[in-house]
């Protein structure tokens, strides 16, 4: 049986499930561009293409792929182009008056933020850390609120609604994927 360096065998294997669940997620909210692009606003369509080149971005970072040092200033513009869009969006929804979305885009702006905390943020600053993780389960369950919201709307026949649910629930899905990255749980020991 032949066996891989070292250096392969210190690095955990992902857990073939998590990853599956993964993949499909993200492939979920890949077809959900092209559902907004038939159903939803020119905003909603820019916002969710955003959010979904942001997420493969995180994914790259935290789910150990490797990065050629040619690539990080590539990278770095989309990072800030979606990063641009994202808070267009957030305040186009603010101006049109649509506050359960402007309180979306925000609260998930907010989890951005935290989770690039996380990243950045030297492990001996623990209570800045711990203070991150308490702020990061406030905003998901801000989160997990709205989603509810559209669903209880969607239910009671409010139109679009449908699509802004099932919209957030594969976003708490997918940022729960990248919080694991970040976390390592998601791979074996």
């Amino acid at each position: 049986m032949a066996r891989g360096s070292a250096a392969d065998q210190t690095e955990p294997r992902p857990v073939r499930g998590f990853v599956l669940f993964k993949w499909s997620v993200y492939a979920l909210l890949i077809a959900n561009v092209a559902l907004y692009a038939l159903q939803g606003t020119p905003t909603e369509t820019l916002d969710t293409a955003a959010w979904v080149l942001l997420l493969l971005l995180f994914e790259w970072e935290t789910g150990g792929w490797r990065l050629a040092e040619r690539s990080r200033p590539t990278v770095r513009l989309l990072r800030a182009a979606a990063g641009v869009a994202v808070a267009w969006a957030c305040i186009a929804y603010g101006l049109a008056g649509e506050m359960l979305d402007f309180a979306n885009a925000a609260a998930w702006l907010g989890v951005v933020a935290a989770l690039e905390l996380e990243l950045r943020l030297p492990v001996r600053y623990r209570r800045l850390h711990a203070a991150r993780r308490w702020s990061a389960w406030l905003l998901y369950l801000a989160l997990a609120g709205f989603a509810l919201a559209w669903w209880v709307g969607a239910f009671g026949g409010q139109h679009g609604a449908w699509l802004d649910a099932w919209d957030a629930s594969l976003w708490l899905a997918a940022f729960v994927t990248i919080e694991l990255n970040v976390f390592g749980i998601g791979r074996r020991r």
